[in-house]
């Protein structure tokens, strides 16, 4: 099953408690948030992973104990992340809480979007009809 997005945007959520985009803090005790890692990973790699990608190293980055893993082992481990159903990327704090937009191109790659930027609001006014735009989800039920 494919879980990736394309030609999309993960326009920041209603409740977004930013005006402009935000590098997320580091974390505490050397543990990295979710946001900090997924931060490191889009900004260090722009356009170069998917939402699939995105969701496993997060994962995997967040393991205690799992050491060093061999590529059979980490294909092993996707495979099994991935029979279980997983929060997709509107999901994320990046567009829930830090500013920015989640753009997949074409073949599902992902850059970051800031909020702020001409393109995130020429995309979201519809001014790019080949883009479709999904809001991330709220933090607060509204």
């Amino acid at each position: 099953m494919d879980l990736n997005y394309y030609d999309t945007l993960i326009a920041v959520a209603e409740d977004c408690p930013v005006d402009e985009s935000a590098v997320p803090p580091a974390g505490r005790d050397g543990k990295k948030t979710i946001a900090a890692v997924q931060f490191e990973m889009l900004s260090g790699d722009p356009g170069g992973l998917t939402q699939e990608d995105v969701l496993f190293e997060t994962w995997v980055r967040r393991q205690e104990g799992l050491g060093a893993v061999t590529e059979d082992e980490r294909a092993e481990l996707r495979a099994r992340l991935f029979v279980k159903p997983q929060a997709c990327l509107r999901a994320s704090p990046l567009p829930k809480r830090y500013g920015w937009g989640l753009l997949f191109d074409a073949r599902g790659r992902i850059t970051l979007c800031p909020m702020e930027s001409e393109d995130y609001r020429r995309i979201v006014d519809g001014s790019v009809p080949d883009v479709v735009v999904r809001r991330a989800m709220r933090s607060r039920r509204g």
